[in-house]
């Protein structure tokens, strides 16, 4: 039996209209008709929407959605390896987003004194005067950002390559830690986290352990941190409030 077109609306989680338009460009054109004259969608059908829902996420038009699908000689698996490597260089792409975005965070202030040429280079397109804003409304008052404001505003072009690297060390072995099983309140993932918490009293401000736990509960409860740090590899941030929480709890004993 076929699927009306409310339940592949359902399905998909598209909406009733954008099936009816589909049909209407010949895109997805419903395998039959019933006779009362409603669509009825077969399994190739839904197929050929997971597809379309691929590419369309992607960033394709539907014109050359329809081109790509429409195309004989492209098979089905074709079409997977295809979008398997668009996937995958897209997850590229954002994991490079989500690292650059992981430093403005963690800084949440960025008074460099730095060319607008090199902090392209460091920070790509994101706003640091932006982000330091932010940071200045919710912060501004206390002492830690007016320490934190003295010793980023010393850092060169050099200590900021030098902070990114070390912190691309200690989130990588961090996701190896979680992706291998390692327990978030062990020795080696609380060590790890006191190589975290450690790097930030270094670099911005004087890091406690109570001040590292609320940390890695921002991590999960703030959108924007989740995101990043989940690009890096679902569950991490989860994982990193554990730790650090495991690992204040050790210090503090």
């Amino acid at each position: 039996m076929g699927h009306t077109v409310g339940e592949v609306a359902r399905i998909s989680g598209q909406t009733v209209r954008t099936l009816h338009h589909y049909d209407r460009i010949g895109l997805l054109v419903p395998a039959e008709r019933t006779p009362s004259g409603y669509r009825s969608y077969s399994g190739a059908d839904l197929e050929r929407l997971r597809q379309i829902l691929t590419y369309r996420e992607l960033g394709f038009g539907l014109d050359e959605i329809a081109a790509l699908l429409d195309d004989p000689a492209i098979d089905t698996r074709a079409h997977l390896a295809r979008q398997h490597q668009l996937v995958t260089e897209r997850i590229d792409r954002l994991r490079t987003v989500a690292h650059a975005l992981e430093r403005l965070m963690e800084a949440d202030t960025m008074g460099l004194d730095l060319t607008a040429e090199e902090r392209l280079e460091l920070f790509g397109d994101f706003d640091v005067d932006a982000r330091t804003a932010e940071a200045e409304q919710r912060w501004g008052h206390t002492d830690a950002w007016a320490r934190s404001q003295r010793r980023t505003s010393r850092h060169t072009k050099q200590d900021w390559e030098r902070h990114n690297a070390e912190a691309e060390r200690i989130y990588r072995d961090l996701a190896r830690a979680m992706a291998e099983g390692v327990p978030p309140d062990s020795t080696t993932a609380m060590d790890l986290a006191e190589h975290h918490r450690d790097h930030i009293t270094r670099w911005f401000y004087e890091c406690t352990p109570q001040i590292h736990r609320g940390l890695g509960q921002l991590y999960v409860d703030d959108a924007r941190f989740t995101t990043t740090i989940d690009a890096r590899a679902e569950g991490l941030s989860a994982y990193l409030r554990d730790a650090f929480a495991a690992n204040a709890d050790r210090l503090e004993a």
